[in-house]
């Protein structure tokens, strides 16, 4: 008998963090987590069962589809923004090739369950690309079909998963003669910059924002790398694992797209050095610029229109800007690096 379980992928990152303890909380949920790093001492109770591995390791995931029973796939691996630039390559073999792979994973489980297995997709707003400044204050809130000309391998790896997921969910093998009648379930989200207060920032372009804070709260000096002007949207972490939770759950005839933009709140740079400033009067935080990164952040849009996805499934964040940071950023950050006394 195959064990009926959530496949997570990149489970040791980010929002894999939030959500294994998300859906261990219920109870009823057994998690199958994949990662190429050991996974957190904490996490590991959690899950029914841990799996080092690669996801371009094809042998790897044949061994999945044969011993479980997949209902649902957070497919959360990827290589990030900065890192990716650095090695664009190996960005698209684990961003495109992981996720081809996955995706037919899905497909194999629909196939023989009977059933479509949902695919859930985090995306980016490095999937957008505006072409310069004015262009990105002008454009306010970008929609999902708008400026779709990424400038970061990333970017381009996102969106074309995007677009892989619209085709395995409607059209896969549409030529065949045994036509394909059960396909998966694609859903893809855009999150904006997250910022966690669980796990220090890991590469992302967007990481500004949290790194000033792991910094101050630490007494590092820290040297942001875009201008004190430059602005983006965010969301704290655990309005990302809900947007995600929300969007698995929501019934496929109230979809009316397969990608949908979330987000919380957009501000300054300049705007969190005087939050993060207030809260750590010590802080040594000074702005320097790097051109090349300061550029792709240019390309993403100021904040993004997530309507969609309020009318379709009903989202809305547990947290604005001024309860990200005083009521969930700040204490949990303050809380990992104090010591405690005996």
């Amino acid at each position: 008998m195959r064990k009926e379980v959530v496949l997570i992928t990149g489970a040791n990152g980010e929002i894999g963090h939030g959500l294994i303890k998300h859906l261990a909380s219920q109870g009823d949920t057994r998690i199958l987590a994949l990662d190429v790093m050991p996974l957190d001492e904490s996490l590991r109770p959690l899950c029914q069962t841990f799996i080092q591995g690669d996801i371009l390791d094809t042998m790897l995931l044949g061994r999945l589809v044969a011993e479980y029973e997949i209902r649902t796939i957070y497919h959360l691996a990827s290589i990030l923004s900065t890192k990716a630039e650095y090695q664009p390559e190996t960005a698209h073999r684990v961003n495109v090739e992981g996720t081809l792979n996955l995706l037919r994973l899905a497909v194999e489980q629909s196939q023989w369950q009977g059933r479509q297995v949902r695919f859930l997709y985090p995306s980016s707003i490095a999937a957008y690309g505006l072409p310069d400044l004015n262009t990105k204050m002008l454009a306010g809130k970008v929609k999902e079909n708008d400026w779709l000309q990424p400038t970061t391998m990333y970017g381009c790896n996102k969106l074309y998963c995007e677009h892989l997921g619209r085709y395995y969910s409607l059209y896969y093998r549409q030529l065949a003669v045994d036509c394909e009648t059960h396909t998966i379930d694609f859903r893809g989200i855009r999150f904006p910059g997250l910022i966690s207060a669980d796990t220090v920032p890991t590469g992302g372009t967007s990481d500004y924002g949290p790194e000033m804070l792991h910094h101050a709260a630490t007494g590092e000096p820290y040297a942001c790398f875009v201008r004190p002007d430059t602005q983006l949207p965010f969301m704290a972490m655990p309005d990302a694992v809900k947007a995600l939770l929300q969007l698995e759950q929501a019934p496929r005839e109230s979809l009316t797209q397969l990608v949908y933009n979330v987000t919380s709140f957009s501000l300054t740079a300049k705007q969190i050095h005087e939050i993060v400033k207030k809260a750590f009067p010590e802080a040594q935080i000074t702005f320097k610029p790097h051109l090349c990164r300061q550029a792709i952040v240019d390309s993403w849009p100021a904040d993004i229109d997530d309507t969609a996805a309020r009318n379709d499934w009903g989202w809305s964040p547990d947290y604005d800007l001024e309860r990200a940071f005083e009521e969930y950023l700040i204490p949990s950050i303050r809380k990992r690096y104090t010591v405690p006394s005996h």
